[in-house]
């Protein structure tokens, strides 16, 4: 009996030296020194968590880890910390005084965001696609990804060759990446910055507790009354890259005592134009999110916002014309009563609406229901010349290597070649002049303005459960809908004067009912001859139905010296194209009505583990198997014109793994990173007009389909910093890749030029080991970052980029290279200088220096302070993309472009921009 009592005892005093194990302390503003409530603290990895009282103050009881710990302090618009500390088991560890300091890092990530902005709005049909992932990426988590972000985002540098449709973006739980491209539209919220302070980032295949993800992570934008930082901000900032000055005004209320919360904003951005020439801007953001707090279970959200915005475009343009007019050259813009007008504006008007539901089931377990509509148009502007000659001012024919493009040029040519010169370098713009006058005899109209349009209208909904099952394990899992309906067609903007416009198409001929070549072809046979004025639809008018339902299940586990997860996802998605035009080259149900129902059904599977050598060395793995439907750009060769789907149209499939060796100490933080990721069964399709015959043609306006594209990612990254002195941070980022296709895939040509796909030889394209173009494949860092006890900071980096490449032409690659227009082999054809001509080109290494800095004060209640930047100090001159040209791209036309000092059809190139600012000045309340 006195052994039953002792061993009793014995049970009770350790229970109780057990529950005595705690931390306690204070967390204050370091720059007010007033205590700071609703402070999460947690031990990293671990379950145990709490949050200060109104004083600032806090206890974390009933800690089972002992030895080294982290101590995660965390608080939105503040930098969170992270405390090593030494747990013993049985004694209290009181940290006194913990400061946190004010977060700058939203206002540097509105740098990131107004580049990743501009190469949206800029990018068409026309142009290159550089889609920079930067969005996706959260400062502060590790030297790497602050670097990629901010000073790397202007080169569209993109982590591991991913771009940003490999990643989801969430805002209040809803995905908000479009069905269209899969890639996320920056513009539909644009100017909300100090309402998307709070961000959850998932990095690469790491768990998320909202979406199964990517490869390149999600991030979930937290916009709810309650979770605002309570108070008022107005700001002002200026700017020369995008937009000139940009105006914030915001309040949130904080959660009031009847259990209701409100968050307004209101922005305006506007320039008559950015770095490049022609560019304006003008946007205005609004916002609102109110809560209310039903009872300590329930909480009902609703926010909404509306971002409409119009931009100037540009575009790619030649070594001739830069070498004329500079790197601002933009050839979109042109005088019209005194004041540049762009022949290509982009117009986004989309509002967002959703509710979400709250509910806190248990202590353990909570449930989150979304429902989200999002409506309204993207218009984006053209000059729709009809019969006329392209009216571009950098029309090769206009140039002085069109007059010099015979091998020996007469002197009449260099006489007219320098009247070009002197023409294009003195104004070299869009004549609106002239396009009136094309009008100006009366009646329809010879040339016009255009828009094409997507009126899209989208309904979302989910339901999210975060479950906590016992301290080392967690459960989270999803079930969404997406429904998308989505009208698309050609709008007449501007009749530039006349009264009317022909809708008919001016470069094609339909064919006759005996065979023989007929009129000019009908946009609608069914409205054949259809006079159009501004505001009617025209040319084409089709719908798009696509839904999607997915789902997501993923467990975590974690324990003293390793934690994993594993994940698992499935979808259907499905889409339908419905004409609403019969295009008079492809009449009858191959244009009109109902295509055929695609459908897609995927999966996926991911897994990851982190072990935990100590509390300083950590080894983190992950690796992942899915596959992905197709985009609707991506499944259907011509939508503009017809039903036909992509032929051997498949899902993407991804595998990918990597491995992390990560060290933390009070002074020093690193990640090293390897990765690998294979695509296979990949889909792109092109839009260009080329020279070169097709199927007989001599020239035509064709669609490149590429299937079957293979893919191979490899490399590895680095991100270390190191708190040399308190005040004093040194840090540097590397990122070494290698992006390139894997096999050669199949290619066909589409055009209502000639009848049916069109192929070449084995029917691919030679670009296995190819580089894929986007970005540099490697990128340097150094820098360091110093923060003054007054609360002023400075920082400086100096960035090295190389290897980069251009994007090349499939249809150079393929066997119409050299091939004559009647088909047989060219009789020169020489296989070296083939070789030469069809090596993809690097682009040059460059330097970047980047320099910000900031300031703040107390001045009674208010707080004020300021953000700059400079990017690109030393005024470099650099490339950042570009592609060749596919208007001559076979053996004979390629090696007389290469054999001129200046090619007439030279590839073509986007410029980095020289030194910018942005500078941003604000008063919290």
């Amino acid at each position: 009996m006195k052994q039953f009592t002792l061993s009793l005892l014995c049970v009770f005093i350790a229970v109780t030296a057990w529950s005595q194990t705690q931390i306690k302390g204070t967390v204050i503003d370091a720059i007010t020194s007033e205590p700071l409530p609703d402070v999460t603290l947690r031990l990293e990895k671990s379950a145990a968590e709490t949050m200060t009282n109104a004083m600032g103050v806090f206890v974390l009881n009933n800690l089972t880890q002992e030895g080294d710990q982290i101590l995660l302090v965390l608080k939105n618009g503040f930098i969170t910390k992270r405390l090593p500390i030494i747990l013993t088991i049985g004694q209290t560890l009181n940290l006194d005084v913990i400061t946190l300091d004010v977060d700058i890092s939203a206002e540097q990530q509105q740098i990131g965001l107004i580049s990743l902005s501009d190469n949206d709005l800029n990018s068409g049909d026309d142009d290159l696609g550089n889609f920079n992932v930067s969005g996706l990426l959260s400062a502060g988590r590790d030297a790497f990804l602050s670097a990629a972000a901010f000073d790397w985002s202007a080169t569209f540098f993109r982590p591991r060759g991913l771009d940003n449709a490999n990643g989801k973006v969430l805002i209040n739980g809803i995905e908000m990446n479009k069905q269209f491209n899969g890639r996320p539209q920056w513009g539909n919220w644009g100017g909300l910055n100090d309402a998307q302070r709070n961000r959850e980032f998932s990095q690469g295949l790491t768990p998320s507790e909202y979406n199964f993800g990517g490869l390149a992570g999600v991030t979930n934008i937290v916009m709810r009354a309650s979770q605002e930082r309570e108070g008022g901000r107005i700001s002002y900032a200026a700017a020369n890259a995008s937009y000139q000055g940009r105006v914030m005004a915001s309040y949130n209320s904080g959660l009031n005592s009847n259990g209701w919360a409100y968050s307004v904003l209101l922005a305006r951005r506007f320039g008559e134009e950015g770095f490049q020439d022609g560019t304006l801007y003008d946007a205005n953001s609004m916002y609102l999110s109110v809560e209310k707090k039903i009872n300590d279970a329930h909480s009902l959200n609703f926010t909404g916002f509306y971002t409409p915005n119009r931009r100037g475009r540009a575009t790619a343009i030649t070594e001739e014309q830069f070498d004329l007019k500079g790197r601002t050259y933009n050839p979109f813009w042109g005088y019209q009563d005194g004041e540049k007008r762009n022949t290509r504006e982009r117009e986004i008007e989309e509002p967002v609406l959703m509710l979400n539901h709250y509910w806190t089931l248990s202590d353990k377990t909570t449930i989150n229901s979304n429902l989200g509509y999002q409506f309204g148009s993207i218009k984006s502007g053209r000059v729709d010349n009809g019969s006329l000659r392209n009216p571009a001012p950098n029309y090769y024919q206009l140039l002085p290597s069109y007059a010099l493009q015979d091998p020996n040029p007469t002197a009449y040519d260099f006489q007219n070649a320098y009247l070009l010169e002197q023409d294009f370098i003195n104004d070299g713009q869009f004549d609106w002049n002239s396009l009136y006058q094309a009008n100006a005899n009366g009646g329809n109209s010879n040339i016009i303005l255009q828009d094409d349009v997507i009126d899209d209208s989208q309904l979302s909904a989910n339901v999210i459960i975060n479950s906590q099952v016992t301290d080392a394990i967690t459960i989270d899992g999803n079930v969404s809908y997406r429904g998308l309906k989505s009208e698309n067609y050609a709008q007449v903007s501007d009749l530039l004067g006349g009264d009317g416009f022909l809708d008919i198409d001016n470069f094609s001929v339909s064919e006759s009912q005996d065979g023989q070549d007929g009129d000019l072809a009908q946009s609608d046979v069914r409205n054949p001859n259809r006079v159009v004025v501004e505001g009617d639809r025209y040319k084409y008018n089709y719908d798009m139905d696509a839904t999607v339902v997915s789902g997501f299940a993923q467990a975590q586990f974690t324990y003293k010296k390793i934690d994993f997860y594993v994940s698992g996802t499935a979808s259907n998605t499905s889409y339908q194209r419905t004409g609403l035009y019969e295009n008079g080259n492809f009449t009858g149900s191959r244009s009109f009505g109902p295509s055929e129902k695609l459908s897609f059904t995927n999966g996926g599977i991911k897994a990851g583990a982190t072990y935990k050598l100590s509390g300083r060395h950590l080894i983190d793995v992950n690796a992942g198997y899915y596959s992905v439907a197709p985009g609707i750009r991506n499944s259907f060769s011509n939508a503009r014109q017809n039903n036909d789907v992509v032929i051997g149209l498949e899902s993407e499939q991804i595998q990918s793994v990597d491995a992390s060796y990560i060290f933390r100490s009070p002074i020093v933080k690193g990640r090293l990173t390897g990765f690998y990721t294979g695509f296979q069964k990949g889909t792109d399709i092109g839009f260009f007009f080329t020279q070169n015959s097709i199927a007989g043609t001599e020239a035509s306006f064709v669609q490149e389909v590429l299937t079957n594209i293979e893919r191979r990612n490899i490399g590895a990254e680095l991100g270390i910093e190191a708190q040399v002195l308190p005040t004093l941070k040194l840090k540097a980022a590397a990122s070494v890749g290698q992006y390139t296709y894997a096999n050669n895939p199949n290619i066909y040509y589409t055009s209502d030029d000639f009848e049916g796909p069109q192929t070449f030889g084995d029917g691919t394209t030679a670009i296995k080991d190819l580089h894929v173009a986007g970005g540099p494949e490697r990128a340097y860092q150094l820098g360091f970052e110093y923060r003054d006890p007054e609360f002023w900071n400075f920082g400086l980096t100096v960035n090295y980029f190389s290897n980069s490449y251009l994007d090349f032409s499939n249809l150079a690659r393929t066997a119409n290279f050299n091939q004559d227009i009647d088909g047989q082999p060219f009789n020169d054809y020489d296989t070296d200088v083939a070789r030469d001509l069809l090596r993809q080109t690097e682009i040059d290494d460059y330097f970047l220096v980047n320099i910000i800095g900031g300031k703040s004060w107390r001045v009674g209640d208010y707080f004020v302070g300021f953000f700059a930047t400079v990017n690109n100090v030393l005024d470099e001159t650099y490339i950042t993309g570009g592609f060749e040209d596919s208007r001559r791209a076979n053996y004979r036309s390629s090696l007389e472009e290469a054999q001129r000092d200046t090619p007439v059809f030279g590839d073509r190139l986007f410029f980095g921009r020289g030194t910018t600012y942005y500078v941003n000045a604000y008063v919290r309340f």
